[in-house]
């Protein structure tokens, strides 16, 4: 065996100090987000373990926790009120997603025109959106209100029979869906952003084929900003299923009239801060989690075949 007695060359000085900038660099951005980190463990990883573990559990806050084994899986399964409650979500989120995106899809694509008061035109569109929600909704429950509604006015105005509303469990959910399509705002924004992002020698080149203006809709636009559809789609539907504050104002927090706005996220709070059965609450709120977790692994899953990103392999 040979031992070589040459000295190791030491490391270049270069070298040294370029690895003493990358350690500096790596402390320092670890400094950066420590505050981030230790809010995301405190603030939302530790109540979420907190959360899984009172599925175990019996707990009214107000006396120490009782272990329950599988009691609360079991009260979910055997609750009639449960599928009543799922049935008004998906009712409001299938029906209220897609009108809310088209809705906010055509608003963008009206302001993106150049036309005169465009500005003026959209800061009245986006008011509604960063209007106090509880003020929304008191203004909705005046424009439903049976009596002296404005929307009745209209109905009778056109010869067409009032509707009682709020009070009524035919019309609850879909006074709702039409008060919710009132904020569009934030989603117009954002496909306005997508809008003007779209190049302008793709309609150019589509004039010159003879495109008309719904093949170029249809063929340029909806493409290029798929992904913006796609974004607002999940976002809206992940918003959806979280309901609570104009149907906790409307029914008094009920859900009613006869269970028709009692929706998971409703039915969640009445059990946890009504009856204080905290376990079921969590367990519920892990329903919702699931759920919520199972519709958006299918959009992107589907978004495979309809979502158009530039650049990318096909």
């Amino acid at each position: 065996m040979v031992i070589s007695l040459r000295p190791r060359s030491p490391l270049p000085a270069r070298g040294r100090r370029r690895k003493s900038v990358l350690r500096q660099e790596a402390i320092d951005g670890y400094v950066m987000i420590a505050p981030w980190i230790l809010g995301l463990v405190i603030f939302t990883a530790a109540p979420l373990l907190f959360n899984l573990g009172l599925i175990f559990m019996e707990w009214s806050i107000l006396t120490p926790p009782k272990f329950a084994g599988l009691g609360n899986l079991e009260r979910l399964l055997g609750d009639r009120l449960v599928p009543i409650a799922l049935y008004n979500t998906a009712y409001y989120t299938f029906i209220y997603v897609p009108l809310h995106v088209v809705s906010a899809l055509l608003a963008a694509m009206a302001l993106n025109a150049r036309l005169r008061g465009q500005h003026f035109f959209r800061t009245v569109y986006y008011l509604p959106s960063i209007t106090p929600q509880v003020a929304n909704v008191m203004l909705w429950m005046w424009i439903f209100n049976p009596e002296f509604g404005l929307a009745n006015v209209l109905l009778r105005a056109v010869r067409l029979p009032p509707a009682l509303w709020f009070a009524d469990p035919e019309w609850a959910k879909p006074g709702l869906i039409l008060m919710g399509l009132w904020t569009l705002g934030s989603a117009m924004i954002i496909f306005l952003a997508g809008l003007q992002g779209v190049p302008e020698p793709l309609y150019e080149a589509a004039k010159i084929d003879g495109a008309t203006s719904w093949d170029q809709v249809w063929h340029v636009t909806l493409p290029m900003i798929s992904p913006v559809i796609f974004f607002n789609f999940v976002v809206g539907v992940i918003g959806s299923f979280q309901v609570f504050t104009s149907a906790y104002i409307i029914s008094g927090g009920q859900g009613g009239p006869a269970n028709s706005t009692l929706f998971l996220v409703l039915y969640l709070f009445r059990q946890g801060f009504e009856f204080f059965r905290m376990g079921y609450a969590a367990t519920i709120s892990w329903l919702l989690f699931l759920i919520i977790l199972g519709f958006t692994g299918l959009q992107f899953y589907l978004a495979r075949r309809w979502v158009y990103y530039e650049g990318s392999a096909r």
